[in-house]
């Protein structure tokens, strides 16, 4: 499949900033189920300076910096992406038993390298003995690890509800375990938590995914918004996507943006403003299928 994508972010300030630095994580992943066919980005005001580079994990970052004196900012990026089929769970390899996989992963080396930074805990994702818990639920003795990462996505699905009241950013896990109820953002944290406090290597993932409208209805402009998923490493398989907000594993209808740690990592937009008082945010995101890609 083949997607565009376009993601909005407009500030309104109160008073005046004099002077803003931006981080954007914006510009989708180039994977191997992935490709970045285009992408611009536009900023008003028009920055002084602007620079890209890529962080420790690989992500494309934008960095901005704005002198001229604003009480709005707009940052828009737009881009194209074209999405290849993923493998099944019938598809896979048959993976180790999780057991097998966490004492892997403790041994000193360099074989598992890649998976190293992410078997920590870290501020917004606290490893503890209640997620190791709920975990246990799903990572049986001797489960294969895979079955039990897709067994703990069905779990979060099944037991906890979507509520974009219920949370914020600065939620810790222990009160989204306990209250049963969050966002995509505190599934994956809380996914990630569970495997984590089992001795298990997985990321957060940052992007979209494709929405679909009620049946007879057209697609709303600016009704997306930006997801939130989880990557758990596997020795025989590499890194395998799960997404507990949608159960299921991520396949063509997921656009990958950057990964990290957790959600710090990761975070669409942040930055430091010189004056502003209050802000306000708003944030518009569109999603658009263009044509499947023939092989």
């Amino acid at each position: 499949m083949r997607y565009q994508v376009e993601h909005q972010t407009i500030y309104s300030y109160d008073t005046s900033v004099i002077q803003s630095q931006q981080l954007l994580h914006m510009m989708p992943r180039q994977t191997d189920f992935q490709q970045c066919v285009s992408y611009t980005l536009a900023c008003e005001p028009p920055p002084a300076e602007q620079s890209r580079r890529c962080d420790f994990f690989g992500n494309h970052n934008d960095y901005l910096t704005l002198l001229t004196p604003h009480q709005s900012l707009e940052v828009t990026s737009r881009f194209q992406v074209e999405v290849q089929p993923r493998p099944t769970m019938q598809t896979l390899t048959q993976s180790p038993a999780w057991e097998q996989v966490q004492a892997m992963l403790q041994l000193q080396g360099t074989q598992h390298l890649e998976a190293t930074p992410f078997i920590y805990a870290t501020a917004r994702v606290k490893c503890s003995e209640a997620l190791a818990t709920f975990a246990q639920t799903c990572f049986t003795p001797q489960r294969p690890l895979l079955e039990a990462a897709m067994a703990l996505t069905q779990q979060i699905y099944a037991e906890f509800e979507f509520d974009a009241q219920a949370t914020d950013i600065s939620t810790p896990l222990d009160e989204v375990l306990k209250g049963r109820r969050g966002v995509c953002q505190d599934f994956a944290h809380l996914m990630i938590g569970a495997l984590r406090s089992l001795g298990l290597a997985c990321r957060y993932v940052s992007g979209y995914i494709l929405t679909h409208p009620p049946e007879g209805q057209p697609r709303m402009v600016g009704a997306d918004a930006s997801h939130a998923w989880v990557s758990v490493y596997c020795p025989v398989n590499g890194w395998v996507d799960f997404d507990p907000t949608n159960n299921c594993l991520v396949q063509q209808e997921h656009i990958t943006v950057a990964w990290g740690r957790d959600f710090g990592d990761v975070s669409p937009m942040r930055g430091v403003v010189l004056g502003g008082g209050q802000q306000q945010l708003t944030v518009s995101v569109t999603v658009t299928p263009l044509a499947y890609a023939v092989a």
